[in-house]
């Protein structure tokens, strides 16, 4: 999983940093503001769990506790940010609102993969 884990965690990452230019330089001109700031939303977040996602792995890399724990959280960190993030790309882009009804459930896969990782905790000394 460590393998899995880095490379979804550089391959979000990244896509976040191209998101978050694409979205200075080529929305800006084409998006309502409250969708650019959805959009923007998004692309925040996904970073911020590409780097938890990267913290999961090196962890994995460097212990053998908690392993259930911690690939728990990896998959709770990349579902957070398919449904979370996923469901904010499409809503600034096509206004669809029902879309927004999808974030929370991305928003509770962030919050099982923190807690997964909070638990893991307790395993290391």
């Amino acid at each position: 999983m460590i393998r899995v884990f880095l490379l979804t965690a550089a391959l979000l990452g990244g896509l976040a940093v191209a998101a978050g230019a694409f979205a200075t330089h080529a929305l800006k001109a084409t998006l309502p503001e409250r969708a650019l700031e959805i959009f923007e939303t998004a692309a925040r977040y996904q970073m911020y769990h590409a780097l938890a996602l990267l913290a999961v792995a090196l962890l994995l890399s460097r212990t053998e506790a908690a392993q259930v724990w911690l690939n728990a959280a990896g998959f709770g960190f990349i579902a957070g940010v398919l449904i979370f993030s996923g469901s904010l790309y499409a809503l600034s882009f096509s206004g669809v609102k029902w879309l927004g009804a999808l974030a929370p459930l991305g928003g509770a896969a962030f919050l099982l993969g923190w807690g997964c990782l909070a638990v893991a905790a307790f395993s290391f000394k």
